[in-house]
């Protein structure tokens, strides 16, 4: 690692003026990608605020249309919260399936989404569901939130706070997780809301994770998976790599979409 000053800040106010007096801060929530970064040597901030001591962006409240979990919340508690399993189960089953137990209880799902990791899972849960994310600043939608890979519409020093997501009428989501790591070579999540049906993918964009409006439309004309019949994704803007080609990972999202649909029930 490079020499950085450490502050633990007990306040959001306080991490928030940590980060706007250092000459290049960087925050750390769980660390899970930050920490092996800095390591390697790959990122060489003046200053690292760590957040864990916020007690303020910790914590998951739940009533009849929302469900909000506050930043520092680690996937381990989203996955065992009797509010998450009750309104959006789905949602608590994308958290059990992170990573390993490790990683589940020191990641979180404010850090996860500030990464936005191409083949992370909590950016399709947010994305599927139509989730607000609110900062220390504002509100943003998950549609204008996740900007391309590894980019967000996060500004210089502005701090997630919370994700609220609505309570849908059903919701699944089921990925091909590449083995060793738990990351998701294709992760589909499909929501059915009152304003429609929302699909979206992670693991498998260039650009990170995105949404398939003809999946939508055939979904909500008609909500079972052999409504996807025919429809195909291409290629192209795909990733490709040691792992799958994009012509593999285009048929693999048509098969893991049919797959949330029947989870559904």
């Amino acid at each position: 690692m490079y020499e950085f000053a450490y502050h633990r800040p007990g306040s959001l106010a306080d991490a928030a003026g940590a980060v706007k007096k250092a000459k290049e801060g960087k925050l750390i929530a769980g660390g899970m990608t930050l920490l092996p970064t800095l390591k390697q040597r790959l990122a060489s901030p003046s200053d690292l605020v760590d957040l864990a001591g916020v007690k303020e962006l910790k914590g998951i409240k739940a009533d009849g249309k929302t469900v909000t979990i506050g930043a520092m919340t680690r996937h381990v508690d989203v996955a065992t919260s009797k509010d998450v399993a009750a309104k959006i189960p789905a949602l608590a089953a994308l958290a059990g399936g992170i990573g390993d137990a490790q990683v589940r209880n020191r990641g979180t799902i404010g850090g996860s989404i500030a990464n936005n990791d191409p083949a992370a899972d909590y950016p399709a849960g947010c994305l599927g569901l139509g989730a607000t994310i609110k900062t220390n600043q504002r509100e943003i939608k998950a549609d204008d939130f996740f900007a391309g890979l590894f980019e967000t519409a996060l500004k210089d020093g502005e701090i997630v706070t919370s994700v609220s997501f609505p309570v849908p009428e059903k919701a699944a989501y089921v990925k091909f997780a590449n083995p060793a790591s738990r990351y998701a070579t294709v992760g589909v999540f499909v929501a059915r809301t009152a304003s429609g049906v929302r699909v979206a993918v992670t693991g498998a964009g260039a650009n990170g994770v995105f949404r398939v409006a003809e999946m939508e439309k055939a979904l909500s004309a008609r909500f079972s998976a052999s409504a996807l019949d025919g429809i195909k994704i291409a290629a192209g803007g795909l990733n490709s790599d040691i792992h799958a080609s994009a012509e593999y990972r285009a048929h693999l999202i048509g098969v893991m979409a049919k797959r949330a649909v029947a989870a559904c029930g």
